[in-house]
């Protein structure tokens, strides 16, 4: 059985699988940032759906990658997570 690791890197060999990859980059990033910031602040996805005022699925789908957000609700998570939202092209 192969590990996650050196499954990820042979898949990511192939072009294609290696541009959706990346194409998913930001979505990753978003998803990595919440998850940190919510566990350095000691909340669980309950507490902080609860502070936002939506049910603990809706953040376990947001952090399992199967729910796009809107602005006005990654806002509502900065505020819960006393954070800044700051969205940028690049």
């Amino acid at each position: 059985m192969k590990s996650y690791k050196t499954l990820k890197n042979q898949l990511l060999t192939d072009k294609q699988i290696r541009k959706a990859y990346d194409d998913l980059g930001p979505e990753f990033e978003l998803i990595h940032m919440l998850i940190e910031t919510r566990i350095r602040k000691g909340l669980t996805q309950k507490a902080l759906a609860q502070k936002i005022g939506t049910k603990q699925s809706a953040i376990s789908r947001l952090e399992r990658g199967t729910y796009n957000p809107t602005v006005a609700f990654l806002r509502k998570l900065a505020k819960a997570l006393g954070t800044d939202l700051h969205i940028s092209f690049s």
